[in-house]
């Protein structure tokens, strides 16, 4: 890319960051020292406009630039994260949605706690949701790096690393002065954008190929180098039972851990009522939809037009397929209509960097002062000052997410996100389930479905193929691998549902009767909810 398309790409992008700034300085205008204000809006946005928001949070960059990467690289088996990320929808739809937000107020230790002793309950689940959140921030955080030292025409560490820290920086902005007001209009805005760009881009890799999908499926498996074993089951989980078992245990994490994410259940409390709620997913189902749909169809774009080869030479992980993409369809490298539609595109993906890292940052901010901080600050405290813990644990958790982006920044972060999710679906599920439809569950089987789970989760992932003992590890030089599969969902998950089971099972505790109804009347009818 030339001088003069850099700056117009550039200028693409200090235009939306622009735009997010003066929403986010609007908000701030308005009053923010409740927490009802801060974590919720006052609960006053519309089913539509929180569907909106919540696609926005879900559509992330390992959706927009991972899977599509990933789809280029290893083909059939790609598809494995569009499908995965849809079909979760169905069990927040069926299980969670209107539960969720007829038992809580702002954060999932809400829903445990309404029937249990409070303390210990959201310490565990306040650091369940911190640590959630900072594996999925981290995945954005590579994408944010990727994507810029490719538009700036070089991958070298230092800019990578500037984009990280930046990222970062804007992500506090946003949630220490907006709140979750200005992080849900940041997210209706990406969405139209990131939804817009990529049906812009199907549309135009459809028409490459005169409409003919068959076509391009086997222009993308000829120029895969793997023919028709491109098209096929087990180019990338199929080489022997370890591969099969990854497979199983990745779809496990992908279909159960969106209704353990911290950032996903606390769109639910934005809107008015339970009913509310339900329309919310319902819209958000509809638009995600058709966003995944779209992200095969470019996934199989980028390897017929761009080629594997020279995906994986732009970027090892192929995080910039889609960007890679877009300057093709627009013309090739060196045209103005290839460098622009390009430069949209990274706009637009960066758009989606910024809007996500910010809803996790809300999310788990939250976490950090109404759970953790709550439950250990001493008695007499000011009422406002739960606000003020959470805008500087914003501060805090940026911090972590930036170094751990730095040191992650080599590995897709469709494959990031995957771990985020297994980590979600073995700590926050069982919890969450067992809470709302156990009526037997105690104390000490919330706690320990949250560390039975969270621990094996992270012990697995630091002991797997992931950290060290390969050459696409995070530490290629050591090997301290036991573990071989790459997600740790197989074992973890079921881990958290045994370990509250047992938790419960051998407690002294009394199931207090008479809150259990009231907590099922409430997550049923929505009589008291807040």
């Amino acid at each position: 890319m030339t001088t003069d398309h850099r700056t117009t790409a550039l200028l693409l992008f200090s235009a939306f960051v622009a735009v997010t700034l003066v929403i986010t300085t609007w908000v701030s205008r308005h009053r923010q020292g409740s927490a009802e204000e801060f974590y919720t809006g006052n609960r006053l946005f519309s089913p539509l406009e929180n569907g909106f928001a919540i696609a926005g949070d879900y559509m992330s960059a390992a959706s927009f630039l991972g899977i599509s990467g990933l789809i280029a690289l290893v083909g059939y088996d790609g598809m494995l994260y569009s499908v995965g990320f849809l079909v979760a929808w169905l069990v927040v739809l069926f299980l969670v949605a209107e539960l969720v937000r007829n038992c809580g107020r702002f954060t999932l230790a809400d829903v445990v706690a309404a029937r249990m002793r409070e303390r210990p309950v959201r310490i565990a689940a306040g650091t369940s949701s911190v640590a959630v959140s900072v594996l999925y921030l981290v995945a954005q955080m590579v994408g944010a790096g990727s994507l810029v030292a490719l538009l700036l025409g070089g991958t070298g560490e230092a800019v990578q690393a500037w984009t990280v820290v930046g990222v970062g920086a804007l992500m506090v902005i946003y949630v220490s002065l907006g709140g979750m007001r200005a992080t849900t209009w940041i997210q209706i805005v990406k969405a139209v954008l990131l939804l817009g760009g990529t049906v812009t881009l199907t549309v135009l890799v459809l028409l490459r190929f005169h409409g003919d999908v068959n076509r391009l499926l086997h222009t993308a498996a000829e120029r895969s180098g793997h023919g028709d074993a491109f098209l096929a089951p087990g180019l990338a989980y199929g080489g022997d039972w370890t591969a099969r078992f990854d497979f199983i245990s990745l779809g496990l994490a992908l279909v159960l851990g969106t209704a353990g994410l911290p950032h996903i259940l606390s769109r639910f409390y934005t809107v008015p009522t339970a009913r509310a709620a339900r329309r919310s997913v319902v819209w958000a189902i509809g638009l995600i939809g058709g966003f995944y749909l779209m992200t095969i169809v470019l996934g199989f774009g980028a390897a017929a037009l761009i080629g594997p080869d020279a995906v994986r030479a732009s970027h090892a992980s192929g995080n910039t397929a889609v960007p890679l993409l877009a300057l093709d369809l627009g013309g090739g490298a060196g045209t103005t209509g290839g460098t622009v539609l390009f430069a949209v595109v990274a706009a637009v993906a960066f758009a989606t960097i910024l809007a996500v890292v910010a809803g996790i940052t809300l999310a788990s901010s939250a976490s950090v002062a109404h759970d953790l901080y709550a439950s250990l600050r001493r008695p007499g405290g000011k009422p406002r000052s739960e606000v003020a813990v959470a805008r500087v644990a914003a501060v805090g958790i940026g911090v972590v997410a930036i170094a751990l982006g730095l040191l992650a920044r080599d590995l897709n972060v469709a494959f990031l996100v995957g771990l985020a999710f297994a980590v979600a679906a073995s700590a926050n599920l069982p919890v969450l389930l067992y809470s709302l439809f156990w009526r037997g569950f105690t104390t000490r089987g919330a706690v320990w479905s949250v560390y039975g789970g969270l621990i094996p989760a992270v012990v697995l992932v630091l002991l797997s193929p992931v950290v060290s003992g390969s050459p696409d590890s995070l530490f290629p030089g050591v090997d301290f691998q036991l573990f071989p599969l790459q997600n740790p969902g197989l074992v973890s998950i079921p881990l958290g549902f045994l370990a509250g089971w047992l938790g419960t099972v051998t407690s002294t505790e009394v199931p207090d009767e008479a809150r259990h109804a009231e907590t099922e009347v409430r997550s049923l009818t929505g009589a008291g909810a807040a």
